[in-house]
């Protein structure tokens, strides 16, 4: 049976897109593979200047593709994938045209793009056939025949230049495009290139062979094969649900057509989300778009093996005992009614041992950054027995309350009932390493995510910036060090500065504004009733509204 799990899941089983599964496949990655069995070469004969496969037909390519993909675990299936989102706590879900939905950590998307063709009758009857448009793809092929050139725009005159290094007989066909003046028509003239004026209207096809050019005022011209300038369009409507959306694709100054933008290594705005092939570059031909699978596949790898370490390296500081090491676990916030996130066990047997775990109190940072802020909505994230939501709730905050004890959230909203508040908070139980509340707020505040049982912290700020409302106010506060009576502090415990948390977070560019990175130096009373100090770093960030 398919799983509905994955690591990667591989949008277009093109020449990248198997790459790419190929790739990770043998990374001993789970990967799927949806194609919708419609490939953009399938109309040409043969495939050409890929080393070692030279004029293999593009189905045969393919199907070698899956069967080297399928031998290294990795699964295929046909359908159509329609759209792709985000999910609370982590990944994607990828949603097919016959309503299945499969999920994965990353996406890798090839759907290549589409050739949109002059509007003119017959072309695209012979297209992959007698009608082309690449002459490294098909030129020897129609080497010294009558090649017609069909001009659709400001490329025209260059393309026939570039078609006659395979035939002396060229025709450039201005089908009511200006005609060429200066520089260009002395080319045209010196190269030995007749050019046609007048509207194209079809082709002339005789025994399922192409042989000429009709044009509106009754005119035939004999040729045998003609060229045209499709425009590339980026099949890119699965990414339209996580905001990326096709741009220009530019070429000497002239719109050729559209692509998603990413990095060298395909990786788009989308942190977790890679392109690949023709969708991210309109030129690319089959032998690129490979390569292009192979980095991208290898960019995911990297990526996933580094989330895997971060995850690794807690979950040993957080257990030490299980990885046979001496790990020291994360430090709680020791004050003002926020609470660490974890295991729902642990977390209810800690506020289980006493009436009260902390002091009652709203953090002092929340005070401080909070009190100007106009009241709206506001998502409270590990809290603890309530103290930083019923403060909150006191100045006029509808708050969503989260925390994973539920031992704490029934105090949390016994409080809140004293405080005659618990109409404006709704105390919610996740784990947020596996579940997120749903919904957008005007103002999200972490603080002192730090746990003793495992918790993906930096997974859990992303979602976190995600629920923030444009306009809205994202607050995290965490610990910057140990604090100053601790005598053996572990060497392996790092704390992120402000910095670090920022670059963590992933965020796009120019969509947010920080108002606030600092680190700060407070008051806090040691276990032995002493006064010590402890070092906090605070990250406060505003989503821009355009």
């Amino acid at each position: 049976m398919m799983k509905t799990q994955y690591d990667v899941i591989v949008v277009g089983g093109g020449a990248a897109g198997l790459s790419g599964a190929l790739t990770l496949a043998r990374a001993r990655r789970s990967v799927l593979v949806i194609d919708s069995g419609l490939p953009r070469n399938a109309p040409a004969s043969g495939m050409h200047n890929y080393l070692g496969r030279e004029g293999i037909a593009p189905s045969e390519f393919l199907a070698i593709g899956r069967e080297e993909a399928v031998s290294y675990g990795a699964e295929i299936v046909t359908g159509v994938a329609v759209t792709a989102e985000r999910l609370d706590g982590g990944g994607f879900r990828v949603e097919l045209e016959d309503g299945t939905t499969r999920t994965a950590a990353r996406l890798l998307v090839t759907t290549g793009l589409v050739d949109e063709l002059p509007e003119v009758a017959g072309l695209a009857e012979r297209w992959g056939r007698e009608v082309l448009h690449c002459p490294y793809c098909h030129g020897y092929e129609v080497r010294d025949r009558r090649i017609g050139v069909l001009a659709s725009g400001p490329m025209a005159v260059r393309q026939a230049l570039l078609w006659r290094q395979w035939s002396d007989r060229v025709t450039l066909f201005l089908n009511d495009v200006p005609s060429p003046t200066g520089e260009d028509l002395e080319q045209l003239a010196a190269r030995d290139i007749a050019v046609v004026g007048g509207k194209v209207t079809g082709l002339e096809v005789t025994d399922d062979a192409l042989t000429g050019v009709n044009l509106a005022d009754g005119r035939a011209v004999p040729v045998e094969a003609v060229v045209v300038a499709p425009r590339f369009t980026a099949r890119a409507g699965v990414l339209a649900g996580l905001g990326l959306e096709p741009v220009d694709h530019e070429m000497a100054g002239h719109v050729l057509g559209s692509h998603i933008a990413a990095d060298p290594t395909g990786a788009t705005e989308v942190p977790g989300v890679w392109v690949a092939g023709n969708v991210a570059n309109v030129a690319e031909v089959v032998i690129g778009s490979v390569a292009a699978g192979v980095k991208a596949a290898g960019a995911i790898n990297a990526d996933l093996v580094a989330e895997e370490t971060r995850e690794a390296v807690a979950a040993r500081r957080t257990h030490p005992a299980e990885h046979g090491g001496t790990g020291t676990v994360g430090h709680p916030a020791e004050h003002g009614g926020t609470q660490v996130l974890g295991g729902e066990e642990f977390w209810d047997a800690r506020y289980s041992e006493s009436d009260r775990v902390w002091s009652g109190n709203p953090n002092d940072i929340l005070v401080r950054e909070a009190a100007d802020l106009p009241p709206g909505t506001a998502l409270d994230l590990g809290c603890g027995e309530g103290a930083d939501a019923i403060w909150l709730a006191g100045r006029g905050w509808r708050v969503t309350a989260v925390d994973v004890s539920g031992v704490a959230l029934e105090r949390a909203a016994r409080q809140a009932a004293e405080a005659g508040v618990a109409d404006r908070v709704d105390w919610q139980r996740h784990d947020l390493g596996r579940s997120f509340p749903e919904g957008v707020y005007d103002l999200v505040s972490a603080h002192f995510l730090h746990s003793y049982a495992e918790l993906p912290r930096e997974r859990v700020l992303r979602r976190a910036a995600e629920a923030v409302a444009p306009g809205g106010v994202l607050l995290i506060v965490g610990h910057a060090g140990f604090p100053s009576w601790e005598e053996n502090p572990h060497p392996d415990v790092h704390f992120p500065t402000p910095q670090e948390v920022l670059r963590s977070l992933e965020l796009r560019d120019g969509a947010w504004q920080v108002e606030l990175a600092e680190e700060h130096e407070r008051v806090q009373t040691r276990p032995d009733g002493t006064p010590g100090t402890r070092t906090d770093n605070v990250l406060r960030l505003r989503r821009r509204t355009g």
